[in-house]
């Protein structure tokens, strides 16, 4: 029996999409005697089942049910949030560990593997409508200077200086953290559980990579996405609301509100938008590594169970 290393309480496998995250993780579940924990920015929702990729079929394995976390804990009439993530998974991680088992993190939304990986400092900040009402009156250029001067005149995204809204919500963040409430919420960071992940990431060469995307994406079509889409919208989901989801789902709700010419039209421009994405997720796992977190990267074997087998190696060393 292989067994995760003592130094580490938890398994992350992480890449990008369309590399069969799912398949493997549960794989890996399976051996370890673990519990899945999605990490998935769509997938929180409810509803958003064939454009997200749910395949929750892809957790039977064996004959047994492998339990996953975090997959539909969410209305799509609120807004899920990096902070929300992290703060459910500090408490499924918790659950997983005094029942015994090894939590298995999957997925490929770098900011919120990243979040519990390297364990952001987040808070909770309210709105704050004082703030907002009087900065209806404040040209844009001032509300940039009052920002610079409040970060140290340091910021990441210049462009974020050019959105009203931004800057106002930026502003609001720098005065919280500054205020009483915000310190008493920090004192509660400090009982965060510990978490010591191996990660792995998995991905493959290019060509393979985007023959993955686009099979996939006409699977999904025929599975019913477009039918998915039109349903929620029926059911009271708005079109923009949708649209914010991104790919897929954007993609289909400007297919049904006829701004694409056709449905191959706007099948081809998501194909060419999904490569895109995973190029952008690569990306942030590299930013990771210059951060500090190691990932031992998998071979690029587009078989499973070669990639499975490649981890038990990896493990017995």
């Amino acid at each position: 029996m292989i067994s995760l290393p003592s130094s580490y309480n938890c398994l992350v496998l992480l890449g990008p999409t369309a590399v069969g995250k799912t398949a493997l993780g549960v794989r890996l579940a399976d051996f370890l005697d673990g519990e899945i924990v999605s990490a998935d920015s769509r997938q929180v929702y409810k509803g958003l089942d064939i454009g997200s990729g749910k395949d929750l079929a892809e957790y039977e394995f064996r004959g047994r049910a492998i339990p996953y976390h975090l997959i539909d804990v969410a209305d799509l009439s609120c807004e899920y949030s990096v902070f929300l993530y992290q703060q459910d998974f500090y408490k499924v991680f918790k659950s997983i560990l005094e029942k015994g088992k090894i939590p298995v993190v999957v997925g490929g939304s770098g900011m919120y593997l990243d979040a519990v990986i390297r364990g952001y400092d987040l808070v909770p900040v309210p709105e704050n409508k004082e703030l907002r009402e009087w900065a209806k009156d404040v040209p844009l250029e001032e509300l940039g200077k009052i920002l610079l001067e409040l970060k140290g005149g340091e910021i990441h995204v210049r462009r974020d200086l050019l959105e009203r809204e931004r800057v106002v919500k930026a502003i609001e963040i720098e005065k919280f953290i500054r205020s009483d409430e915000c310190a008493e919420f920090k004192k509660t960071l400090e009982a965060r559980p510990e978490i010591r992940p191996l990660v792995l990431g998995t991905t493959l060469e290019r060509l393979t990579l985007r023959a993955n995307i686009k099979r996939r994406l006409y699977e999904r079509m025929d599975e019913g996405m477009i039918e998915e889409v039109e349903r929620l919208h029926s059911q009271g989901v708005p079109w923009e609301r949708l649209e914010k989801l991104g790919l897929e789902y954007r993609f289909v709700s400007e297919f049904l509100e006829g701004k694409f010419l056709s449905k191959e039209e706007m099948a081809e421009k998501l194909n060419i938008a999904i490569g895109q994405f995973a190029k952008r997720q690569e990306t942030w796992f590299r930013g990771m590594e210059k951060s500090g977190v190691k990932i031992n990267w998998l071979p690029k074997i587009p078989d499973l169970e070669a990639r499975l087998a490649a981890v038990k190696e990896f493990l017995k060393a």
